[in-house]
């Protein structure tokens, strides 16, 4: 697997391909003109290959080779007029996609922040992103976390809008979303929202970067949300390994810090501090004090253009306090003065997309973030230094991994590879490692039975230096084996540097890459927005900056083979991970990674491995991979003059055997198509047994096309093959030129697949391990899977299935496939750039290759629903399998009725867009109760509900207590709402509802769930909009009495718990530390006010606070004996908050047997058309 290097990201989703022959054509040429009654299909003008690659690399308007300095020339002053302040314009066209019907616009704001501003006519939504090149590299040393840190308070209010969920209540209103991320060397911050609340919401966006707030009243909540936020990560292998090789780096290299951040890291330096000042009197600073990072502790205003409104200057030390007292405030007071610092204008870029003209969007961006200051710093600092020094190359890790599992990665030092824009060596390096195609180190390995994949490619960890990985994932005999395993990677890398490396290689990147920069479809505003706001960091010509990041100019095999030279196993790292070593002699001893407690081990390679790793390849069935034979050749349009595009596909063929539906592109103008084909059956879930042959069958199957499919993979064509309990799946998309061919022969091997012992047994290893791995990830997961055990028809669990793995065999699985095949249901969709006749031939391809004959309609099941019965308040208690993991889970589901009811589904939608904000706002801002915080509706077979979903370290039932205290809570918000709110978020609803189709894939995806659900209800969302302004608040409120709130004597309500295995950890309340304080004065013992509140600070630890006491009792000969017996007493009369008794509903009904409470709910009615002209077959 070449895994793409993004110039942007550390590294990109994989992409899959390999190589094979030609075949010849199923489809005839598309005819230039075809009348099909009032419409005609108009053909663009043949483009061939060559007429790509140098329309899109040799564009003479685009000058690659300019220099920066030539290309700084290019600004040009425009001054201030009106209300728009001073800016620079880059007066040059931009390279964009042919395709691309957006116009751009590169600004320059007077205090150095650059600016992308892309209007889209077309587009019903508006999106920004900033991007500030500061990251967790940039954490002060005595304060890991702290970029993070300020990525969270940044949300909680600005000068000009105090109110600390007003910005996202805003973006919710106005069928909004936002987020933001803490990387290494950037941090980004997104928001989307309705085009005509953009104002509004850069208004309150801009903020963020010239007047924060950092609300005191928010710094110790949001200090909880990241150590919540860190502590949901610490089971996660792909987090523990990222650190871990992050702490075996270079001592003193910033690499090696600790991004995330948690309490203990965020307010340590503040606690060290106060011990050095706790007898300074307390005064506040000055805003100089502030920005010259002299101020003392206590609450401090931030700098900005205008002087925030000044907090609380209380002298109170108490750090109960929402501030955090003073640790809190000398938190935040580190805070405000590193965002002082770092947080400046020439580091940030920002990209605006909206429907207004580029002067409008300018005239925003100009008057809006011109406020942000610029602080002279470096706009984009570099760390050229590499974290792997002499002691850390040439060196083997062995990792304990918490999933169950076997892999390894190499990682080799390579230098920074941003500047090589115009070759991209490493993306051709990548190209050949981690191909899978016949003489691939892959298909070597794959052949042997020892890997299930491999990935190789950049990952670029931060500005200023890089890696290159290899990453191979193992079975059982190839972690046995790893070390051979591991010689093969170094034996190809040898034949690598022996080999030619040819210039058509490259140039077939070149090829791959203008057809996909050629025809990009649009994708989500926000992503980009944020993809353009990072990748204006790219030092290339700003006319550039739609290109650069894709496109492959010049071949430079220089280049190449120096990258290639430092690839050696003398400059590798080496980690091996699983879960057990001892299989292959590794018992220890272990160190232990400080932040998530990681067991690891350190050796250098020895020295008869280093030899063997360094001679010639002498493995006769590796060598460079040749041309790929489905880059397309063909990428005509038919476009179809239509003054707006079709809501729905049309019907085409129904027949007993086959139903095709297909829709002509006639919106997005690509040479590309979408292929689904449903094989339904009434065997694949006759049992549990059945449906996993028919996962393994469909596994094979896949398995099987690795070689062949790699190639298409590559030249943007994929396929997916899979079983559900209603038959197989297959998909076909991409490049409609050659899609016949990938489609012919995975259907050709689904008919006639050769099953082999040695891979089927490759194939269930990885199938137990995944399933068995399930039960390890986050808890939420695991308690939405046994609500959808509990409320859906046909389902058997994880563990029925496992049971059957280890004794299917070979002849089982063919009779299954036999039998599906011999009676199916073949339902297709064909969407794109394929004609009605296409999308034919492409169904009676089907139908000869499978060969089936039709099965009875009768004998075809049905999906439907669980429905849980009136008036009901049912508990599914759970243990969390995982003994290590400490957060437990509620998920919290009311039914609400039939989701084809128009008016009960509309009602409901809007009761839940009212509440969606203020359950994140009340429940994980607020109330802190854990990191994962959702509510959605929960939809299924003429079933609709509403869920409430928290992860959290506190109890499940606790949980329970605080959701029913929020719905009750949101019953008088509701009735309280005026007449102009709840317009608002009718608005924002239907702005969500009526968002316009982004690309082909989204249209696909669209007609694909509304024809599979049985509905085939295409237009729900217009029709729902069109329902929605009749819909009256009387009415929300009367859904959410009856079905929602906790009062109700006839909601039908279902609860999952799962509850950590882990010991609850006992903690200090408040009522407690307060009474023993007082009994620790009365005892005579001297006590700090100040720091003892400090150490007690929202609720911590009784463990914590005897550490901290024990000391302090030593110094004064006092015995701790007696003093910490009085506060283990205490801590059981006013326990911690949720550790006390928790006392629930008295109707609550604790379902004991899930299986026979599952049995015992009525079925639902199964989907029916909502109207059934939908199946007349079209004329056209």
């Amino acid at each position: 697997m070449r895994l793409v290097s993004a110039l942007l990201r550390s590294w990109a989703p994989p992409t899959s391909c390999l190589k094979t022959r030609p075949y010849n054509r199923l489809m005839p040429p598309h005819n230039r003109i075809i009348s099909l009654g009032s419409r005609a299909f108009v053909m663009s003008t043949p483009l061939s290959q060559s007429t790509i690659m140098s329309s899109v690399l040799q564009d003479p308007r685009f000058n690659v080779n300019i220099s920066l300095e030539e290309d700084a020339k290019k600004w040009k002053f425009i001054a201030a007029h009106a209300n728009t302040p001073a800016y620079y314009v880059y007066d040059a066209p931009l390279q964009k996609s042919p395709s691309d019907d957006r116009e751009y616009r590169i600004v320059r704001l007077e205090n150095g922040l650059q600016a992308v501003l892309v209007h889209d006519a077309k587009t019903d939504k508006a999106a920004a992103s900033l991007d500030v090149a500061v990251g967790h590299l940039s954490d002060p040393d005595d304060i890991p976390g702290l970029a993070h840190f300020c990525e969270h308070l940044l949300f909680m209010g600005t000068e000009q809008f105090p109110k600390e969920n007003e910005y996202s209540e805003y973006l919710s209103k106005n069928g909004g979303r936002s987020n933001a991320y803490t990387a290494s060397s950037n941090t980004n911050y997104y928001f989307s929202v309705s085009s005509d609340a953009f104002a509004g919401a850069l208004e309150r966006f801009s903020g963020f970067f010239h007047s924060p707030l950092f609300s005191p009243s928010c710094t110790l909540r949001e200090l909880n949300a990241v150590d919540s936020e860190n502590k949901q990560n610490l089971q996660n292998d792909l987090r523990r390994i990222f650190q871990l090789n992050k702490h075996l780096s270079r001592p003193g290299h910033p690499w090696r810090k600790f991004g995330t951040g948690n309490k203990k890291t965020l307010t340590e330096a503040a606690r060290n501090a106060k011990t050095r000042t706790s007898n300074l009197p307390y005064e506040k600073p000055s805003l100089a004090d502030l920005i010259n990072g002299t101020a003392s502790l206590g609450p401090s205003p931030i700098p900005s253009r205008v002087a925030s409104p000044s907090p609380s200057v209380s002298s109170s030390n108490s750090e109960n306090e929402a501030d955090g007292g003073t640790i809190g405030r000398e938190t935040r007071r580190r805070l405000i003065e590193w965002w002082s610092k770092e947080y400046c204008a020439s580091r940030m870029s920002l990209t605006l997309v909206g429907k207004e003209s580029l002067d409008e969007l300018v005239q925003y961006a100009s008057s809006m973030f011109s406020p942000i200051l610029n602080r002279d710093q470096d706009p984009e600092p570099l760390i050229t230094e590499h974290p792997f020094g002499n002691d850390e190359r040439g060196s083997i890790v062995h990792v304990k991994t918490v999933m169950d599992f076997y892999a390894f990665e190499l990682t080799f030092p390579i230098p920074y590879q941003v500047p090589h824009w115009k070759v991209k060596p490493a993306s051709f390096l990548s190209h050949y490692i981690g191909h899978e195609g016949p003489g691939s180190l892959h298909a070597y390995l794959k052949n042997k039975g020892w890997i299930t994949s491999l990935g190789a490619g950049e990952q670029r960890v931060a500005r200023g230096f890089a890696m290159f990985k290899i990453t191979v994932h193992l079975t059982k005999e190839g972690y046995a084996n790893y070390r051979e395993a591991i010689l093969a990677c170094h034996k190809y890398i040898s034949l690598l540097r022996k080999s030619e490396l040819p210039e058509w290689a490259q140039d077939e990147i070149k090829t791959i890459d203008a057809l996909r920069f050629r025809f990009a479809e649009k994708r989500r505003l926000e992503a980009y927005a944020t993809w353009i706001s990072e990748g204006l960091k790219i030092p290339a010509p700003r006319s550039l900056v739609l290109s650069a990041p894709v496109l492959v100019w010049d071949w430079d095999e220089k280049m190449v083979r120096d990258l290639l030279a430092g690839l050696t196993v003398d400059n590798a790292r080496v980690v091996v991970m699983a879960r057990d070593h001892t299989t292959i002699g590794k018992t220890g001893p272990w160190s232990v990674e400080p932040w998530y407690g990681t067991e690891y081990t350190v050796e250098r390679l020895d020295s008869e491995f280093v030899e063997a790793a360094k001679a010639s390849n002498d493995i006769p069935e590796l060598f460079l991979s040749g041309p790929n034979e489905f880059i397309p050749e063909n990428v005509d349009i038919e476009k179809v003059e239509t003054s707006e595009p079709l809501k729905q596909p049309s019907l085409i063929k129904k027949t007993d055997l086959t139903e095709v539906w297909h829709k002509k592109d006639d919106q997005f103008w690509i040479p590309k198509a979408q292929v689904q084909i449903d094989v339904k059956s009434k065997v694949t879930g006759s049992s549990a047994r059945a449906s996993v042959l028919a996962w393994l069958y469909t596994d094979l199957v896949k398995d099987s096309l690795t070689d062949f499919a790699y190639d298409a993979d590559l030249a943007g064509l994929t396929y997916y093959v899979g079983s559900t309990l209603s038959g197989f799946n297959i998909e076909v998309n991409g490049y409609n030129d050659k899609l016949h061919i990938l489609a012919k022969h995975v259907l050709e091997r689904i008919r006639s697949l050769e099953i082999k012992e040695d891979r089927l047994a490759i194939r269930k290893e990885e199938l137990k391990r995944r399933w068995q791995n399930f039960f390890m990830d986050q808890t939420y997961k695991l308690s939405e899977y046994y609500g959808r055990y509990l409320l859906t028809d046909r389902q058997y669990t994880i563990t029925e299935k496992l049971a059957e793995v280890d004794s299917i065999r070979i002849d089982e699985i063919r009779s299954l496939a036999e039998e599906v095949l011999s009676q199916s249901k073949f339902v297709v969709l064909v969407t794109g750039n394929l004609k009605k006749e296409d999308a034919l031939r492409i169904a009676s391809l089907t139908e000869e290759i499978l060969g089936s004959k039709p099965v009875p309609k009768d004998q075809l099941p049905q999906e439907r629903s669980r429905l849980l019965p009136k008036s009901c308040n049912y508990i599914w208690e759970l243990q969390v399998p995982d003994p290590n993991q400490p957060n437990s889970s509620n998920s919290y589901y009311c039914h609400v009725g039939s989701i084809s009811d128009d008016r009960l589904r509309t009602t409901f939608r809007l009761m839940e867009q009212i509440l969606q904000e203020p359950a994140f706002n009340i429940l994980r801002t607020q109330e802190q109760l854990g990191y994962n915080v959702y509510l959605s509706g929960w939809q299924d077979v003429e079933s609709l509900g509403m869920r409430i979903l928290i992860q959290s370290e506190k109890d499940p039932r606790y949980l329970e207590t605080r959701i029913d205290a929020f719905l009750t809570h949101m019953r008088g918000v509701m009735e309280s709402m005026d007449a102009s709110e709840f317009e608002k978020h009718k608005k924002g609803l239907t702005v969500k509802w009526l968002e316009k189709l982004e690309n082909l894939s989204q249209e696909s995806l669209r007609f694909w769930s509304h024809i599979s659900s049985g509905y085939l209800d295409f237009v729900r969302r217009e029709r729902d909009a069109a329902l929605l302004p009749s819909i009256t608040k009387e009415e929300v409120l009367a859904m959410f009495d009856e079905f929602i709130h906790p009062a109700s004597t006839s909601r039908s309500k279902l609860s999952i718990h799962m509850r950590s295995r882990k010991p609850p950890v006992i903690k200090l309340g408040e009522t407690a530390a307060q009474t023993f304080y007082t009994s620790l004065c009365n005892t005579g013992v001297t006590v700090d006010k100040d720091d003892f509140n400090a150490q007690c600070a929202n609720e911590p630890t009784v463990a914590s606070v005897k550490t901290y006491l024990e000391g302090m009792l030593r110094e004064q000969a006092v015995s701790s004996d007696v003093l910490f017996s009085e506060l283990d007493e205490l801590v059981k009369k006013h326990p911690a908050t949720g550790q006390g008794e928790i006392v629930l509903s008295k109707d609550v009904i604790f379902i004991k047997d899930g299986a026979a409470f599952r049995e015992g709910l009525e079925l639902s009615d199964v989907a029916r058309p909502v109207d059934e002209r939908v199946l007349t077959l079209s004329k056209f």
